[in-house]
Order: structure tokens, then C-alpha cells, then sequence
């Protein structure tokens, strides 16, 4: 290998990688603001309205809404809750789930994607609430 052949390929290697991260930049910045909206006018609402018919089950959850994420936590248990919150680790970034659940000293954590490879504006209330529902069980359990 020569020299100039060397520096042309590095050259366009660096190129393509600043190309790279300033489409990944632009993909995530357009995710973080459907994800806004998504969790003002979708995750939010199904979060509070499960915990009102939840309390009114006979069940305490309390909402939280930490920054960039939504959470259904048990009013007597701190540890256990369901959460779904923005991976901007993954390209494109993705609605995430978080489920925790502590019994005795254990302390079990399950995460996943709401829905994979859905993108974030074609999220709807049945998608959250289906999660919602499909993880409500352990949290109710003693």
C-alpha cells in the first residue's frame, strides 16, 4: 500500500463518519420531539387513567413523570413500577419499557421496546395500554 492510498481512504472513512453521526444526530433529535408529544398526549393520559381504575380496584399506584419518561409505581412498594421511556441509544431511537419488581431482597428488572420497530408517531393508547396490562400482575401479587 502507498501513502496517498492511505490518506485518500482515511480521508473518506472520516468523511463518511461525520456524514454518519450528523444523520444519527438529526434521526434522534426528530425522535426526542415525537417522543414529547407522545408521552404529553399518549403514554401520559393511559398512565393515569389505569392508575385511577387501578385505585379504584383496591390497588394504590401513583404516577411519576421524571424527566423524559412516565411511571406507574405501587404506592406501597417504591420498587415496584412499569415505565416506558425514550432509548436514544438505539438508531433510530426507540419508546422503551421498564419493569421492576422487588420481592424480599430480590430485586427483578425487565426492559424491552413498547413496540419494535414501530416508529415513535405510530405509537397509540392501546400499545401503552396493552403494556400496561400485560405487566400489572406481578405488581399486584403478594
Amino acid at each position: 500500500m502507498e501513502i496517498p492510498d492511505i490518506r485518500r481512504q482515511l480521508r473518506h472513512a472520516l468523511e463518511q463518519a461525520k456524514k454518519d453521526s450528523a444523520e444519527r444526530r438529526a434521526r434522534a433529535d426528530l425522535a426526542a420531539t415525537a417522543y414529547q408529544a407522545f408521552l404529553r398526549d399518549v403514554a401520559t393520559p393511559v398512565f393515569r387513567m389505569f392508575a385511577n381504575v387501578a385505585k379504584a380496584e383496591g390497588h394504590a399506584f401513583a404516577i411519576f413523570t421524571p424527566e423524559g419518561a412516565v411511571r406507574l409505581a405501587s404506592e406501597r412498594h417504591a420498587d415496584d413500577f412499569m415505565e416506558v421511556w425514550l432509548d436514544a441509544s438505539l438508531d433510530p431511537p426507540q419508546v422503551a419499557t421498564r419493569v421492576s419488581r422487588q420481592r424480599g431482597r430480590d430485586l427483578t428488572m425487565k426492559e424491552g421496546l413498547l413496540r419494535a420497530e414501530a416508529p415513535i408517531n405510530g405509537l397509540t393508547d392501546e400499545d401503552v395500554f396493552a403494556f400496561l396490562l400485560a405487566n400489572i400482575g406481578p405488581l399486584v401479587e403478594r
